[in-house]
């Protein structure tokens, strides 16, 4: 015989059991025979965005696709009449709907309960979303890095011969006199130089690299990048205007990649313009970050080539590689908590908005407690 303390004892199991349930990340769905929902915990709810009261009491049917619940229904059908699993005890993948009406990848694994002659089933769902987003990643990654290895023993292969070709092209200009000779000749070198500068773009482009976060000093860095534009500016009547903001002159990131990032933006304005016009440069704190702009009053982006100027080998240009912008695009995309975005209209200009973290004091000294 049982005594009060043993029914106490299984009481507070019980209750740790349904606190354990109530709290995890997965979502607990119960339904009876008759495929009503009987449990629907807290995580259910917020992968599904469904309420308790939407679900408890009503058919199974309110969370679950047309497809999903025929095929539900007649598996739980199934089990009630012959007792043989199927897909019960073994884990699957579905599509899965939100209230919303957003599709979702999920994880379900089923079991069945049976209480005083009636059964019960419990699916544990996991939502997949972000392993998906994690799993491409790692993919995209590992594609990125034998890519990477292949352009770099193909540049390899092609710069060496490049380099013997505008060597001799540069002595031959020197030694001869002939006008129309030395004219083929400085084109020869000057194609020679574009595909150098091509293959160090594709280098750059699928070269993997982890960048560093350091504290970077965005007021100098910017203001080395007008210097080094100086000269092009002046003979194309070009006017830098730099307004920085003092509340936000630190950020977060790899000095030598943002000083290509910003560079490349400032190249990309300049040739935007032709001659004469202004360029602003601007920073200013917005919350934990430092946004930098970069406009011009250029020709402006199309609308139909908005959606295009981050993709490689896209450009408007007669010469080009096509890659400026999409290098850019990456760089920032390495660096977490990073964004850049392009606002255009066409016949007035083109500003790009950089966001980088604002670099804190205690930023990389300390590590966040695992618990």
């Amino acid at each position: 015989m049982r005594n009060k303390g043993d029914h106490e004892d299984e009481g507070q199991v019980l209750g740790i059991l349904k606190h354990a349930v109530e709290n995890t990340n997965e979502a607990f769905v119960t339904i009876d025979e008759n495929h009503r929902v009987i449990f629907f915990n807290k995580a259910a709810e917020e992968i599904f965005g469904y309420s308790r009261e939407e679900v408890i009491g009503h058919d199974l049917d309110v969370i679950m696709r047309p497809s999903c619940s025929r095929n539900h229904r007649a598996a739980v059908a199934r089990y009630v009449n012959t007792r043989i699993p199927r897909g019960i005890g073994h884990e699957s993948e579905i599509m899965a709907t939100r209230k919303n009406g957003e599709t979702f990848p999920a994880s379900i694994s089923f079991s069945v309960t049976e209480v005083d002659g009636k059964l019960f089933f419990t699916g544990i769902v996991r939502d997949m979303t972000e392993t998906r987003v994690l799993q491409e990643r790692i993919m995209r990654s590992e594609r990125l890095a034998a890519l990477g290895q292949l352009v770099a023993e193909i540049t390899h292969e092609i710069r060496n011969p490049l380099m013997m070709i505008g060597g001799f092209a540069r002595q031959l200009i020197r030694a001869i006199d002939d006008t129309r000779h030395v004219k083929k000749l400085s084109i020869i070198t000057e194609e020679v130089k574009r595909l150098e500068n091509l293959l160090t773009d594709l280098r750059e482009l699928y070269l993997t690299n982890t960048p560093t976060s350091e504290a970077v000093d965005i007021k100098e860095l910017l203001q080395g990048i007008c210097s080094l534009v100086k000269d092009e500016c002046e003979r194309k009547k070009i006017q830098t205007e730099l307004e920085i903001d003092e509340r936000a002159l630190l950020v977060a990131g790899d000095r030598g990649r943002l000083e290509q990032v910003f560079l490349n933006l400032v190249k990309n304005a300049i040739e935007a313009m032709g001659n004469g016009g202004t360029i602003s440069i601007m920073t200013r704190p917005t919350g934990d970050q430092v946004e930098i702009t970069v406009a011009d009053e250029g020709c402006g982006i199309q609308e139909k080539d908005r959606e295009k100027i981050f993709s490689p080998f896209f450009t408007t240009k007669n010469h080009g590689t096509g890659l400026g912008l999409c290098i850019t695009k990456r760089i920032i995309d390495e660096h977490a908590g990073s964004s850049l975005s392009v606002e255009s209209e066409e016949g007035k200009g083109t500003t790009f908005t950089v966001r980088l973290p604002a670099y804190r004091q205690d930023q990389g000294g300390k590590e966040d407690s695992a618990l």
